[in-house]
């Protein structure tokens, strides 16, 4: 288990830790947090919810990025490798600084943007084909695994915009509710922001709630095209 703690100025360590599985629960969190209660209690490490709906127990395990909760112990064989998500600064052994991921999901307005009045004492309504269309996109809770498995976004983090955040943006593209399309596009108009995506899928493969962020990327890029012709 990588292993670092900023405030001792020692380098970044691997510990090995052995556990009796058949007094520990099945996933592979139940192991982190028993190790943290019984054998070490330095050790750092983000979760919540249990149940992969939060996103805080994202990590690379076993040279693949998901989430600890969801991820049982005996899907691997032998030792298990677990590291904090890649190519991100990490602020104490497992636990990286989203602090740039989540600037970027901010800067794509995760809102309704609507330039006529609610109706009154009711919510706006939206057809059942307009609200499939939102399917495989409003599910995304923002884990980071889809970014941190992309190479395009490991090079350009500053500028491309990643995976997680172009799904979120083409789920208020495609609603139905939403009056700021075109501005939106516009703010995407850009060589990196978009376009740093070259379809490695790495993204679709890596996402705990199987969604294609690269398909969407694709489909914001289709509208794009499609406002030159």
């Amino acid at each position: 288990m990588y292993r670092w703690d900023p405030n001792t100025g020692e380098n970044p360590r691997y510990d090995t830790y052995e556990l009796d599985l058949d007094d520990c629960g099945p996933m592979v969190l139940d192991a982190l947090l028993k190790i943290k209660n019984e054998v070490d209690p330095t050790l750092s490490l983000r979760r919540s919810c249990r149940e992969g709906i939060c996103g805080s127990c994202a990590m690379n395990i076993g040279g693949e990025n998901t989430l600890a909760c969801t991820r049982a112990i005996e899907e691997y064989e032998g030792d298990i490798a677990i590291n904090p998500l890649p190519h991100m600064k990490v602020v104490k052994d497992l636990v990286s600084d989203l602090t740039h991921f989540y600037a970027q999901y901010a800067s794509i307005k995760p809102w309704l943007q609507a330039d006529t009045p609610a109706p009154p004492n009711k919510e706006r309504l939206q057809s059942p084909e307009d609200r499939a269309k939102l399917d495989g996109l409003y599910e995304c809770i923002l884990c980071a695994c889809c970014s941190t498995s992309c190479p395009s976004y490991w090079w350009n983090s500053e500028r491309y915009l990643g995976p997680s955040a172009l799904l979120q943006a083409h789920r208020w593209i495609m609603d139905s509710r939403d009056d700021a399309t075109g501005k939106r596009l516009d703010d995407l108009e850009d060589p990196f922001k978009v376009y740093r995506c070259h379809t490695i899928m790495n993204c679709a493969q890596v996402c705990p709630k199987g969604l294609n962020p690269a398909k969407a990327i694709a489909e914001i890029k289709l509208k794009m095209a499609e406002r030159q012709v």
